[in-house]
């Protein structure tokens, strides 16, 4: 497998990384986290962000995930956090890594017991 390209600045080019400023925000501790995570989700839609993670990486290596259905075959529970968590983890740090990594999510197996139980109860 070939080494994945450096990773590329930002898409606005402003050089904050070779002039010496800081590319963060200086953090207001007293904002309510709701708040913030309201201000990053505005930012991001009104800038397109998840979109421009991928279309600035178009030329790299791929990176492909095949996520499986969260909830196949039972009812939702911390174990499904935990590994939605987890397979989140690697494609930021692919992303990270230079890869195009294209996020979507799951099969279409969401409704899969209830189609089983209805199955069962007409056959039975």
């Amino acid at each position: 497998m070939a080494n994945p390209p450096a990773p590329r600045r930002s898409p606005d080019k402003s050089g904050l990384a070779d002039s010496g400023e800081s590319m963060y925000k200086q953090l207001n501790v007293k904002e309510k986290p709701v708040n913030l995570e309201k201000r990053i989700r505005k930012y991001w839609q009104k800038n397109n962000i998840a979109q421009k993670s991928e279309s600035i990486r178009e030329d790299s290596p791929k990176y492909i995930f095949y996520e499986g259905p969260p909830t196949a075959n039972g009812l939702p529970g911390i174990h499904h956090v935990i590994s939605r968590t987890l397979k989140d983890v690697v494609c930021r740090y692919k992303t990270m890594r230079g890869f195009q990594v294209k996020r979507k999510a799951g099969w279409d197996t969401h409704g899969l017991p209830v189609e089983i139980r209805f199955q069962y109860k007409k056959t039975n």
